[in-house]
């Protein structure tokens, strides 16, 4: 199913900028209140959880994208304007949408955050203890360059820390964007094709593009469809600890 999305000739027609924000705003009037439902029925035990989601959309930015963040302390989704622009139907917004509040209801950026810390510990005890060794083998080495070395090991901990479960966090994401899509009415099956466009993994800035972050399409396919037959067979999604 998704391969057939691999060809450029699947691109939408283009549309105007106001004929793309008139079907964003006409799919987030349906998705937003079904999102934050959702968020409150998952985090009812989570004291003070903010379902009260911002959305904005960047009309400067001139790559498809679509992410999860904070903006003065509030839970924000921004989705760019070409990414609407690109979109062929509501599914596919509405899927997009759903995917990025999967995102905040997952915590995700929280999550990240204490993995990448947790990296960076982990990994400046490490060096600490090598170069500890490393001294009593050899009273004599130069510590001229321990710190840089450090400095540079521990930013490598957190990075590796932070990429962890990425993918891991998007297939979630997937799943609750799945429920939330299909709660507001629209086919999340035929909503997640819009992740199968062919695009490079990387921009021209030599950053990762929304694509690139993202795990193979058999694998988001493959979660989007168990998660529309488990709601089918049970009414919710399976929580997970």
């Amino acid at each position: 199913m998704f391969a057939e999305e691999q060809s450029r000739k699947t691109s939408a027609p283009a549309i105007s900028d106001s004929a793309a924000l008139s079907r964003h705003q006409r799919v987030l009037a349906r998705v937003k209140p079904v999102a934050e439902r959702f968020c409150r029925e998952e985090t009812v035990e989570l004291k003070g959880f903010d379902c009260d989601v911002q959305l904005a959309v960047d009309g400067a930015a001139r790559q498809r994208n679509a992410y999860q963040h904070y903006e003065h302390g509030k839970p924000t989704v921004t989705v760019t304007l070409p990414l609407i622009r690109d979109a062929r139907n509501d599914d596919e917004i509405a899927f997009v949408l759903g995917h990025e509040f999967g995102h905040h209801i997952g915590q995700h950026i929280e999550k990240k955050r204490q993995q990448m810390l947790a990296g960076t510990v982990i990994m400046g005890v490490l060096t600490a203890a090598a170069q500890v060794n490393a001294n009593n083998a050899n009273p004599y080495r130069s510590r001229a360059d321990d710190l840089q070395q450090m400095q540079a090991n521990m930013a490598l901990g957190g990075a590796v820390g932070g990429m962890a479960y990425s993918q891991t966090y998007e297939l979630e994401a997937d799943a609750i964007g799945t429920v939330i899509a299909e709660r507001a009415g629209y086919d999340p099956v035929k909503g997640a094709r819009f992740f199968a466009r062919p695009e490079a993994a990387k921009t021209a800035d030599g950053k990762l593009s929304f694509w690139g972050t993202h795990p193979p399409d058999e694998k988001r396919l493959s979660t989007v469809i168990a998660t529309v037959e488990q709601v089918a067979r049970t009414g919710g999604l399976k929580r997970r600890d």
